[in-house]
């Protein structure tokens, strides 16, 4: 029986992907093998000996302590793409609502207690905006998310620029024709009445949107910004709207910085909150987690490479997570030959400082012998799959 725990509320339909007579699956257990999570912070989470992954509905990880997982032969697992149509939805939304006040005009349509369609006509032009169609919107960040917002967008008669510095082979294969690569930021910043944002929160990226940037905008451009609160410095934006340069901004991430000020529109965290993105989410962190405990395969990990092979009936198969480094497979081979273990398939993947190696054996691999490769130099972890 395997144990899988949850830290957030998880749709139903994802636990239905597990087994019941192979998995247990609570919030409340003590060492679990697996974990399933949303939201719940686990930076000072005490992790158990046994916990072999981590499973996040939905595609970012700030929430998980991702390089000591990798240190401690934790893989962790993320949904790129399940929730991205929620997004795209928001964004689209997002672009009306940063073009027209409809936010500012609903709630003063509220206030109105008498003579409401007089008063209605004659104040409506306070909350008049202009329109999406032939503006130039500029995409940065051209993955799921980002590249089903170019396509619409450019459905909707807007022109679009996009940029990418790290696009893959796939997302460029869904991206329309009609979509203009930039090649860099400031191309994109000096040419777009509309910039929107679908990069990931790192190093690289926190603070891009700031004063400098800013001054390289076009007067009365207007931000979106639906990934994460740290990529717009808040009180750069904050000045730029006061002197115009900046029309209006609205993000998906309210913080005390942002919210009540004339020009933002702060929606609570609503993007990926559609019953379809969770139950799309949550189905797919499954299926990961399913792959890896029963098979050693990984898919879409964000601490270790994607591996995988089929497996041989009659085979024992090693899951060898380890360092990075030279004549890894040569050792783990040689321990296996020096026990009279044939190994029937084998193959090695490597990102950046971590790799896996899938074993298939012909006989079971003892304990012994497990000991011996997990006391090399450079394997971080073993795992037996019988």
């Amino acid at each position: 029986m395997k144990n899988i725990k949850l830290l957030n509320k998880i749709a139903p339909v994802g636990i239905q992907q597990f087994d019941a007579a192979e998995y247990a699956i609570s919030t409340s257990l003590e060492a679990p093998d697996a974990i399933m999570v949303r939201s719940a912070a686990m930076h000072d989470m005490e992790m158990n000996p046994e916990l072999l992954a981590i499973a996040r509905c939905g595609a970012g990880v700030n929430n998980i302590p991702v390089d000591k997982c990798a240190d401690d032969g934790i893989v962790v697992f993320n949904t790129p793409g399940a929730n991205a149509n929620g997004v795209k939805e928001l964004t689209i939304a997002a672009l009306f609502m940063a073009s027209r006040d409809i936010v500012g005009g609903v709630n003063w349509a509220n206030t109105l207690t008498e003579n409401v369609a007089k008063s209605v006509e004659a104040g409506k032009s306070a909350f008049a905006g202009c329109e999406l169609e032939g503006k130039t919107l500029g995409v940065i960040g051209l993955g799921a998310i980002g590249g089903m917002v170019a396509n619409t967008a450019k459905s909707l008669g807007m022109n679009v620029i996009g940029y990418d510095p790290y696009i893959t082979i796939e997302a460029a294969w869904h991206l329309s024709r009609a979509i203009r690569k930039a090649s860099s930021y400031e191309e994109i910043f000096a040419n777009c009445d509309y910039i929107t944002l679908h990069v990931p929160a790192t190093k690289e990226t926190k603070n891009m949107i700031n004063s400098g940037s800013i001054a390289m905008m076009k007067e009365g451009v207007r931000i979106v910004n639906l990934s994460r609160a740290d990529l717009v410095n808040a009180a750069d934006l904050k000045a730029a709207l006061e002197d115009g340069h900046v029309a209006s901004y609205v993000t998906d991430f309210p913080t005390e910085e942002v919210i009540n000020t004339k020009g933002i529109v702060a929606i609570p965290h609503l993007g990926a909150s559609t019953e379809e993105s969770e139950d799309n989410c949550a189905v797919m962190a499954a299926h990961e987690l399913i792959d890896y405990l029963e098979n050693g395969n990984i898919t879409n990990s964000v601490n270790y490479p994607a591996v995988s092979m089929p497996r041989t009936p009659g085979t024992h198969r090693l899951v060898i997570l380890h360092k990075n480094v030279p004549n890894m497979i040569s050792t783990v081979s040689g321990t296996l030959a020096a026990e009279n273990l044939n190994i029937e398939n084998m193959t090695n993947r490597s990102k950046g400082d971590y790799a896996c190696t899938l074993a298939d054996t012909n006989s079971e691999v003892s304990a012994d012998v497990i000991s011996k490769i997990s006391a090399t130099e450079g394997i971080i972890r073993v795992i037996a799959i019988q």
